[in-house]
């Protein structure tokens, strides 16, 4: 099976799972009706207490929480899916476009580097079986036509076993690589599965006096982990291109015919390993786009300093007033 039938797999799953939201939801009607009848009684009771006009604005709050619950997989998953999906196939069409130059490159340079060495009279019996029974064909049966010949097949053997080590490795970190990007998009699926499930309980229990910040909890850790494809997507591009631009430059260096081909593949090693690393570095790079409780950790923080600088500055003017009020009590 291919990686895309994959992923394609994965996204199935998720669009199969949402009838579940609608169990879940007869759930939360319960409890978002008990929590607005809660909320909506003390807003009352406290206007009234306080000999204050009820502010009916506020009291909307369960009423529209609760519109949401009861159309939650078309009015909230929906909505958020239709924002967030042009983003998704942006970023894809990118990777694709990114990929196809590439493969086109690769088999570019593969060309060029086997007519280099074809050029190469010391490396040409080693790419072409012409060239090698050609070469045998030249050779007498002296002991050191024999040694040469011998040397030959050695080489030519050797030739062989270095460049399929060398796919062999290349395939395996390729492998590796899908590897990464399908780990990502696999608990990408389960955490977005999680919490569409889950969404109607949480924007229940948001009506609950206290528990205001569920929602918008939800709805920036739903957005974050919606973002960990596109993301994904665009590192990968990212990649792409890098190699892109190596091959380029590979291919435009093998056109000189005095150039000697470097069939290492060090650089293309290298990035593929970033690019394994990098992957799991994407929900990081998601909370960096949209963060949950970011105002909330700025306001703390903001508090925190306040209150830093109002003790110092308590001290500094208790340490004043004791000062002064010593000195004179020195003079009394």
């Amino acid at each position: 099976m291919e990686w895309n039938n994959l992923h394609e797999m994965l996204r199935s799953l998720y669009d199969e799972m949402m009838p579940l939201t609608a169990d879940m939801a007869a759930i939360a009607k319960g409890i978002a009706g008990l929590g607005a009848l809660f909320y909506v009684a003390l807003k009352v009771w406290q206007a009234l207490s306080r000999a204050e006009p009820i502010d009916v604005f506020p009291l909307l709050r369960p009423f529209a929480i609760g519109l949401c619950i009861m159309f939650f997989p078309t009015m909230v998953l929906g909505t958020i899916n239709a924002v967030m999906s042009p983003v998704v196939k942006g970023t894809h069409s990118m990777l694709e476009g990114q990929v196809l130059d590439l493969n086109k490159l690769q088999q570019q340079k593969d060309q060029l580097e086997r007519e280099a060495m074809l050029r190469n009279p010391e490396t040409a019996y080693l790419v072409s079986d012409e060239e090698f029974d050609k070469k045998l064909d030249e050779l007498g049966w002296s002991p050191s036509d024999l040694a040469t010949m011998t040397g030959m097949y050695l080489d030519r053997q050797a030739y062989k076993m270095e460049k399929a080590i060398k796919e062999w490795f290349r395939d395996l970190l390729e492998i590796l690589f899908q590897a990464a990007a399908l780990v990502i998009d696999t608990i990408r699926t389960f955490f977005l599965i999680v919490l569409s499930i889950l969404g109607p309980i949480a924007f229940a229990i948001s009506v609950w006096d206290g528990f205001q910040s569920t929602l918008t909890q939800w709805l920036t850790r739903y957005i974050s982990v919606y973002l960990w494809l596109p993301i994904s997507d665009m590192f990968s591009s990212i990649l792409a291109k890098i190699q892109s631009l190596i091959l380029e430059r590979d291919i435009e260096m093998l056109a000189d015919p005095t150039y000697i081909p470097d069939t290492s593949n060090t650089v293309y090693i290298i990035f593929m390993l970033i690019g394994i690393v990098g992957y799991f570095t994407i929900p990081t790079v998601a909370g960096w786009v949209i963060q949950a409780g970011g105002a909330g950790n700025f306001m703390r923080n903001v508090n925190s300093t306040a209150a830093k600088t109002g003790n110092l500055a308590g001290a500094g003017t208790g340490a004043a007033v004791g000062n002064i009020g010593g000195r004179l009590l020195n003079k009394n």
